[in-house]
């Protein structure tokens, strides 16, 4: 039987609306993420075209993101423990427009392989920190709101991704030049994410002054490393659409770039679908339920991606495959959060854990692309998510002692 969230929402109506514009906050703020960071996704293949770059080079480019995130998540914890959630989002989405525009001038004002890899890194680095600001914010008006809600929030950021994709197909059929998409971007996340932070819980803006952060005992704990080990399992099966299925797509089956960029939107706008309809199934059933359900039907989306045959086919697959990557990383970043004074902690541990999936995702499958194609080489995923099902029991809450 799944445990249902304890509502601790104050009866006070102003502390109610509060917690409201929090969530309302924090919305907004998982959206620009999302749209900061799919807005590069989606120009991938315009980029690899620019720089001239093979399958295995252009993964070796796009490590350079996910090592700016892997690097940002061994400093989250403990900077959204001194400066607080709402400090630690505007400070780390400055970074992140940074970024962006570095990499746009990188691809296409002054073609370098090593600016890009530069802004790509600045850009993992602010994206990874504001990644467990953000959660720890959600898991905090979660608890508020005494409901499943984290879903919702990260089916935000995905419907950002969906913006972005609808935005970046038509510029790329357009040939809106990189460099000015991406600083355009960047200026439209970072004002609208300062904002939205506004609204964010003053509590803990300083927590820093009441002790460590609790980081490294975080890192001793069975439940935190087993969530996330699962987390870097489902993180790469995200991971690896988003780096790949445009180019996928553009290399095994012909389409054009702006194909390509469509139906990375499939994946994304399915993959909001399930994080919106998700949070029901989950206080329904609870999360391993659903996370076994979700997860078997990644493992069938990718395959029917790979063999489908048509592109028509294929894109099913790839429906599929977004459906079943909803609900992974949210609900691994909930059960991080169960207990809200080590939530921060335990959140960055998961974070770095499953970041280090973004890490080797686009090399792994950059070098399989080499040798048997990019398209054949997304069947690492369900390689890696069957023995991963083992795992699921994990994500269960603890009973409250």
């Amino acid at each position: 039987m799944p445990t249902p969230l304890t509502a601790v929402t104050p009866s006070d109506p102003a502390a109610a609306r509060r917690t409201r514009a929090a969530a309302i906050g924090v919305a907004v703020t998982f959206g620009l993420n999302g749209v900061a960071v799919a807005s590069w996704f989606a120009r991938v293949p315009a980029a690899r075209d620019a720089l001239g770059l093979g399958a295995g080079a252009l993964g070796l480019v796009l490590l350079a993101m996910s090592a700016g995130a892997t690097v940002a998540m061994l400093t989250a914890g403990e900077v959204t423990h001194r400066l607080g959630a709402r400090r630690s989002v505007g400070v780390s989405t400055a970074g992140v427009a940074a970024g962006l525009a570095t990499a746009g001038v990188g691809v296409g004002v002054w073609p370098s392989v090593a600016a890009t890899a530069v802004g790509l890194f600045v850009l993992g680095y602010g994206s990874g920190v504001c990644n467990v600001a953000m959660n720890v914010e959600a898991a905090a008006v979660e608890r508020l709101l005494g409901r499943t809600v984290m879903p919702r929030f990260h089916a935000v950021w995905s419907l950002g991704t969906v913006a972005a994709a609808g935005l970046a197909a038509p510029a790329a059929w357009l040939d809106v030049p990189v460099t000015a998409h991406l600083a355009g971007v960047a200026v439209v996340v970072l004002g609208g994410t300062l904002v939205a932070a506004r609204s964010y819980r003053r509590v803990g803006d300083r927590v820093g002054a009441r002790g460590g952060s609790g980081v490294l005992a975080a890192w001793r704990e069975p439940r935190t490393l087993l969530i996330g080990l699962l987390v870097l399992v489902l993180a790469f099966t995200e991971g690896t659409a988003n780096d790949w299925v445009a180019v996928a797509f553009v290399d095994g089956y012909s389409v054009g770039p702006a194909a390509g960029a469509a139906v990375f939107g499939v994946f994304v706008a399915t993959m909001t679908l399930g994080r919106v309809v998700g949070t029901v199934a989950l206080d329904r059933w609870g999360r391993a339920p659903v996370l076994v359900c979700t997860m078997s039907l990644a493992i069938a989306g990718v395959v029917v991606a790979v063999f489908g045959g048509s592109p028509v086919v294929a894109v099913a697959g790839v429906a599929l495959w977004g459906l079943g990557t909803s609900l992974g990383f949210p609900v691994g970043m909930s059960a991080a959060a169960d207990e809200k004074g080590r939530a921060a902690a335990r959140v960055s541990v998961v974070a770095v854990i499953g970041y280090t999936a973004f890490l080797a995702g686009p090399p792994v499958v950059g070098l399989l692309g080499d040798h048997v194609g990019v398209l054949r080489a997304l069947l690492v995923v369900p390689l890696l998510l069957v023995p991963a099902l083992a795992l699921v029991p994990v994500l269960r809450t603890p009973p409250r002692v």
